[in-house]
Order: structure tokens, then sequence, then C-alpha cells
């Protein structure tokens, strides 16, 4: 059975004021599973998920169990370069977001979908390896580390494009993931991202040597998004 889903593509936003956007439909979400906050029309209505595509002005986020030695730079450096730190309390360690990132959050009902934490992170990176597929790339998951990445015979270590951080209350999700596009990743020089030393990073412009349409790519993940969680947009 298909679960239905909002979708919302709210443009350019703030990382706080998304934070707190995202927060409210959670919240409104969790109420309203438990009882909290009466259903609209009968006990046995499902209420439909919500999925926001955004872009963020430069910003670098700290995972609940990260560490802030992750970040390279001080606070004086960070607002040189126009960017802010939040700490969070999302999974995972150090990310950076900004413009030409695609940044996913998905607040979901798992209980509805039928599925573990686990596989809804699986589904994610699914989802991002079937998109990059469709650009002619192989994605690929790597043992202890969250997210999609490429590797080849060339390039001397694995490079993440896409990183995977939630957070999930009474089976319900918030957060979720980054996908660079036309990201300028000389920003994830002053992390270590996601905690790693030994990791780079890339995007879909690097690989394809080419700037990508950002809509293209959002309408190619939203469609592997549905097909991965069988989603019916509403």
């Amino acid at each position: 059975m298909s679960y239905s889903v909002k979708y919302q593509d709210i443009g350019v936003k703030g990382y706080k004021e998304t934070w707190k956007y995202q927060e409210e439909i959670f919240d409104n979400l969790v109420r309203r599973k438990t009882g909290h906050q009466s259903q609209s029309s009968g006990a046995e209505k499902k209420d439909p998920g919500t999925l926001i595509f955004v872009e963020h002005p430069h910003v670098y986020t700290l995972g609940r169990n990260g560490s802030e030695n992750n970040l390279l730079i001080d606070f004086i450096q960070l607002k040189a370069r126009d960017a802010e730190f939040y700490r969070t309390n999302r999974g995972g360690d150090i990310t950076y977001h900004g413009p030409g990132q695609i940044v996913g959050y998905p607040i979901f009902d798992l209980e509805i979908m039928k599925i573990s934490l686990k596989d809804y992170i699986f589904g994610l990176e699914e989802a991002v390896i079937l998109t990059l597929g469709y650009f002619g790339l192989k994605g690929s998951r790597i043992n202890g580390a969250t997210g999609v990445w490429i590797e080849d015979k060339i390039r001397t270590k694995v490079a993440k494009i896409c990183a995977i951080g939630v957070r999930a209350s009474r089976y319900v999700t918030m957060h979720g993931f980054a996908f660079n596009v036309n990201t300028d990743l000389d920003y994830f020089s002053y992390i270590n991202p996601c905690g790693f030393t030994d990791k780079g990073v890339t995007s879909l412009e690097k690989e394809l040597q080419v700037p990508q349409d950002l809509e293209n790519v959002k309408m190619q993940l939203k469609e592997k998004l549905g097909s991965v969680f069988d989603l019916k947009w509403i």
C-alpha cells in the first residue's frame, strides 16, 4: 500500500528557519499519532508524510554525537566565509550545506510504511544510487559509513556525494540527506566531513565535468524516492 506524501520545494532558506519548520511538521505528526491531537476525520485516518527539498546558504551542522574538533576553522573564519554553524539533534557528525546542494528532509512515519530505521536509511541511499545511475554514474555504499559514495580505480580514496543524518521518534523521521550537485566543494576543506579524515567529497558537477540543471536532478531524485518507498504524491 502506497504511503501518501506532500512534496514541498521551498527554494533557498536559512538552516535555522528550515529546521524550525520541519520540527513543526514533525511535532504535529507525532502529536496526532500519539493521540495528543485529534485526527481530522476518524481514528483510522493515516496522516501523510512530507518531503522537503531546500538549498541552504553556507552552513555547517554537527550531529548530536559529533565532535566540534572536526570543524577546522574558528567562528571568526566562519563569518569571513559567510558561513554559520549549528549543533543539531540528528545522527552523524559534521557536514556542510550550501548553494548547489539538494538537501532533503523526509518527515515520514516508518510504522505506516512498515519499514525499520535501517531499511529507511538503506532506501535513502538506494534512491540516490538510482539517481546517479540515471546520469551514468555508479554510486555505492561502504561498510561503516552511512551515505552514498563514488569510487573507481583512478581516485586514491572514495569520495562522498551524499551525506545522510536522521532523527527518529515514535517511528517518525526528520532531518535527512544532502546531495552534492553543483556544490562548492572548497567548503568541505574546512571540516573533516562526517568525521572522516581518509575520505574525500565530490559532486555531480565534478564527476560529469559540467554544471547540472538542479531542477532536473530534483525531479529525478523525487521520482527515485517515490519508487523506492512506494510513495503517493499529494
